[in-house]
């Protein structure tokens, strides 16, 4: 028993050994030249995956939001203006940045689960929770200093002169006291919810 025993162990190493032994079939260049290959391969699947889920296309492939929210977003400015410049989802509710956008994927993934769950799957539901929904994003936004809106606007590049006289003076004083684009344009592309307190409203 003890011969046989003494005769396995050498061969379970053995098959472990290629993994801290250079090989002796390939060279470390062909290695290399692999390594890199794959590696690339695999960058360019996961760059090509995350491009495809930031696509209005695909934000509104679920009927959560193809029947709630993007119908409300088309009676806005950021869908249809004298300029064309249209902001689609992607602009406002996920980061340029790669970083943050991977944050901001991570934390999509509760969406995910409410779309399997069915919390949000008919109108009344969607409802019900609009509120709850909100006040996260406004949040986030605020968290954020309303860093996708400022993508497009800032207030050093507003031509104040061609804003109405109650534009301007809310641009200034937000400029002075240091609030964020979310701070008055909450309700900008959808539909404000019900039940919504003072302090949601400041």
């Amino acid at each position: 028993m003890k011969d046989q025993d003494s005769n396995e162990t050498p061969k379970k190493t053995g098959r472990l050994a290629f993994l801290r032994r250079p090989s002796t079939q390939y060279s470390l260049g062909a290695l290399l030249i692999v390594g890199i290959a794959a590696g690339v391969i695999l960058w360019g699947g996961f760059n090509t995956a995350m491009e495809a889920t930031n696509t209005e296309t695909f934000c509104i492939s679920c009927h959560e939001m193809g029947d709630n929210v993007y119908p409300e977003y088309k009676e806005t400015i950021h869908y249809e203006n004298r300029t064309g410049v249209r902001a689609t989802c992607p602009d406002c509710h996920v980061p340029r940045e790669w970083t943050h956008k991977m944050v901001r994927k991570i934390e999509a993934s509760k969406e995910v689960w409410g779309k399997i769950t069915g919390t949000i799957n008919t109108p009344e539901k969607f409802e019900a929770k609009r509120l709850t929904l909100a006040r996260r994003e406004w949040a986030r936004m605020e968290g954020n200093d309303s860093r996708e809106c400022r993508n497009c606007h800032s207030l050093e590049s507003m031509s104040s002169e061609k804003q109405k006289q109650r534009a301007r003076m809310q641009h200034k004083m937000a400029a002075e006291d240091n609030m964020t684009c979310i701070n008055c344009h909450k309700g900008i592309a959808h539909h404000l919810p019900e039940g919504m307190t003072e302090e949601d409203e400041e």
